[in-house]
């Protein structure tokens, strides 16, 4: 049995390092927009090369503005590497499905 939870952390170590990378996501909701600001300055801080950061619907226009801030107060040297956009069909609560536009900004330093 001893053998068994060692191999069992180890496992869950390897399945933990590569969502590391994946982490430095942040994702744009309804909260002020300096939360977005201080979360993407806290990657960066902490080593991240670059954030991914994604919005859909209304919220396209709040991850706008947090590059935007980036950019020009916080971080000068920021990078725009990819913009991608898209579409996503969300089934709301009476069973309609709708189209919700999406939208994911990647910055580096």
């Amino acid at each position: 049995m001893s053998e068994e939870k060692q191999k069992k952390p180890a496992k869950e170590e390897k399945t933990s390092k590569p969502t590391q990378t994946n982490e430095n996501i942040v994702l744009i909701g309804k909260k002020p927009i300096m939360n977005y600001v201080v979360a993407c300055l806290t990657f960066f801080n902490s080593g991240a090369q670059k954030v991914v950061i994604k919005a859909r619907g209304r919220a396209i226009s709040r991850a706008v503005d947090t590059v935007e801030l980036l950019r020009r107060a916080f971080v000068k040297d920021l990078q725009l590497k990819d913009i991608s956009i898209g579409t996503e069909e969300v089934t709301r609560g009476e069973g309609q499905k709708t189209n919700v536009s999406t939208i994911e900004i990647t910055v580096a330093k």
